[in-house]
């Protein structure tokens, strides 16, 4: 059985993928640039996800308004780790969530077809103290995934789940050092 708090992502050695969905303006901007610039914007928080599916729910597989653009964000463990360190949990009391660099809540996983599950993901607000951080010495590529995410949107509602999840990034459970894990699991 898979436990209720539990980080699933996409990682390597050195790096984690994190997912975002943006308005095509801003994704185009980040991808010529290599990195986020304006029209994004570094003067509030930014949610990043590491479970893809989660984001598809979230974006409506790159249909919602606002969202049509799915980037998948490689960034270092050292900064993804140095953000949950300085993490608070959304359900905090609420001065020390005010106060926060990053916050950490921890929404239903979610099946291909946005079934909620029981189990849960987590998503990470990089905060405006430390967006800088975040997009010029944490991240190290941008992958713009909404060609792949259509059609494997197509492939799952005419029924080729099969098919479409050989699009899904591989994901599997990221090893937390045990102080972060402490950090991050609610009710502790």
């Amino acid at each position: 059985m898979t436990p209720r708090y539990q980080i699933r992502a996409d990682y390597d050695a050195d790096t984690i993928v994190v997912y975002q969905a943006y308005a095509p303006a801003i994704a185009d901007a980040a991808l010529r640039a290599g990195r986020f610039v304006a029209p994004f914007s570094f003067r509030r928080m930014t949610w990043i996800k590491p479970s893809f599916l989660w984001l598809m729910h979230r974006s409506n597989w790159a249909r919602k308004p606002g969202q049509e653009r799915v980037l998948a964000v490689r960034m270092t463990r050292r900064g993804w780790e140095e953000a949950l360190s300085r993490a608070v949990l959304t359900t905090a009391d609420p001065a020390a969530v005010a106060r926060a660099a990053v916050h950490v809540q921890w929404d239903p996983e979610r099946s291909s077809r946005g079934a909620a599950l029981n189990h849960y993901s987590i998503q990470v607000g990089i905060g405006r103290d430390l967006i800088r951080t975040f997009t010029d010495d944490w991240i190290v590529g941008l992958t713009d995934l909404t060609p792949q995410v259509r059609k494997a949107a197509v492939l799952t509602q005419t029924g080729h789940a099969a098919k479409a999840q050989r699009l899904f990034p591989a994901e599997r459970v990221y090893p937390l050092p045990g102080v972060l894990e402490s950090l991050l699991s609610p009710g502790r």
